[in-house]
């Protein structure tokens, strides 16, 4: 019924580095190739940690589109904009409240971690607490069916299929809703309509839902139905009513595998970052000066890699040669550190050149990337202005 749409952001919060590249924006290149994407600047939700200083947000949000592209995402494949800039976010959001009981949003786990962690802010805001629920709205007011995210996030994916469930069960009892789904039976033709209903019989008599994929697979088929008769049909199926708004699915990313310099997760609040464009000499300087395996205090101390926050760089850019290099160096004291990081800094060199490349252009012509989060608006727009359509005329606020 709805299309195959990925959909996944990011908040504008501090310069991109390798481990979001490494954990994020090479799965989104992929990703690209194979769905239709969407990837947005989650502007509205910086502000939830963020709102006493709008003034990192505005330079930060341009910042990190032409780390997009950089890495490789391309607006000719995906579609990128700004969160804030498509009001159906906020409007969603809004109408959802409505009908999330407060319990929902109290024990998503992210709640009282982020808490305790983020402790020199004050987030005893309504922002904060409901931003579980602005992330279903920036879901499912695009009706995307798959959100990659880790697995942390998975509760908030699974609050929006919940929410989701709510919303359709509450609203999509419209008046003679039998009569029109049959109605809508006739129009799939005398064979298909045979097998559309045995098949629903087979799911709510039996529980097959073998019989529910077919019928669901059924229905995708379908070209000269409207979509208000597909999702009565899609309702009829499981015994509810329309389905107005989908359930998405998560998509478990890979957790990144990139350090940071001091061997704790790679993060700007601890300052132990490389950059996707950073300068060659800071990056050069930045891995020479990595602290390496305290027992090595003189260049004839052996060592153990696997006390040495470098080795962590070498499983993630060195192939088996140079491991193996690095191993048996290390321990016999036949290489120093300078000459076993040296592979990484060429590594982390050769990753980023074409990045310093493909962003070139747009820091030469910042219109460039303007004009790319224009088009990226427009159609995010038009997507969001279909499902509210939907949306306001289920909750009767559709006026005329």
């Amino acid at each position: 019924m709805f299309a195959d749409r990925v959909l996944s952001g990011m908040r504008p919060t501090g310069s991109l580095h390798l481990g979001h590249y490494h954990g994020v924006l090479k799965n989104w290149v992929e990703l690209q190739q194979e769905f239709e994407c969407l990837f947005f600047v989650a502007d509205l939700h910086a502000l939830t940690t963020h709102y006493d200083a709008p003034e990192i947000i505005e330079q930060n949000v341009w910042d990190m589109v032409v780390d997009w592209l950089a890495a490789g995402v391309d607006p000719a494949q995906a579609t990128l904009f700004i969160q804030s800039r498509i009001p159906a976010h906020a409007e969603l959001h809004v109408l959802l409240s409505m009908i999330t009981p407060l319990g929902w949003l109290e024990r998503v786990p992210t709640y009282k971690d982020q808490q305790e962690k983020l402790t020199e802010k004050n987030l005893n805001t309504y922002g904060f607490l409901g931003y579980p629920l602005l992330q279903s709205a920036d879901i499912l007011i695009y009706r995307a069916n798959r959100v990659p995210v880790g697995e942390d996030q998975a509760p908030h994916i699974e609050l929006a299929r919940e929410i989701s469930r709510r919303f359709n069960h509450i609203y999509g009892k419209e008046a003679g809703f039998r009569e029109k789904a049959e109605l809508a039976i006739k129009k799939l033709g005398s064979r298909k309509s045979k097998v559309y209903r045995e098949l629903r019989n087979c799911y709510l008599e039996k529980g097959d839902n073998e019989a529910l994929d077919a019928a669901k697979s059924l229905l995708d088929e379908q070209q000269n139905l409207s979509m208000g008769d597909l999702e009565r049909l899609f309702g009829y199926l499981e015994g509810g009513g329309k389905i107005i708004l989908s359930e998405p699915e998560t998509m478990l990313a890979q957790a990144s595998k990139m350090p940071g310099l001091d061997n704790q997760k790679m993060s700007n609040s601890l300052n132990n970052t490389i950059s996707l464009r950073e300068g060659a000499e800071s990056v050069r300087n930045k891995i020479r000066t990595m602290q390496t395996d305290p027992a090595r205090k003189r260049r004839s101390d052996p060592g153990d890699p696997d006390k040495c926050p470098v080795w962590q760089f070498h499983l993630v850019y060195s192939d088996d040669k140079i491991k193996d290099w690095v191993q048996q160096g290390c321990k016999s004291a036949g290489i120093g550190c300078l000459e076993c990081k040296q592979p990484v800094i060429e590594a982390v060199l050769a990753e980023q050149q074409p990045m310093h490349e493909r962003a070139r252009m747009y820091e030469d012509d910042p219109t460039l990337v303007r004009n790319i989060i224009a088009d990226g608006c427009e159609k995010a727009n038009q997507l969001a202005q279909e499902t509210m359509r939907d949306v306001r005329e289920a909750m009767g606020l559709n006026y005329s």
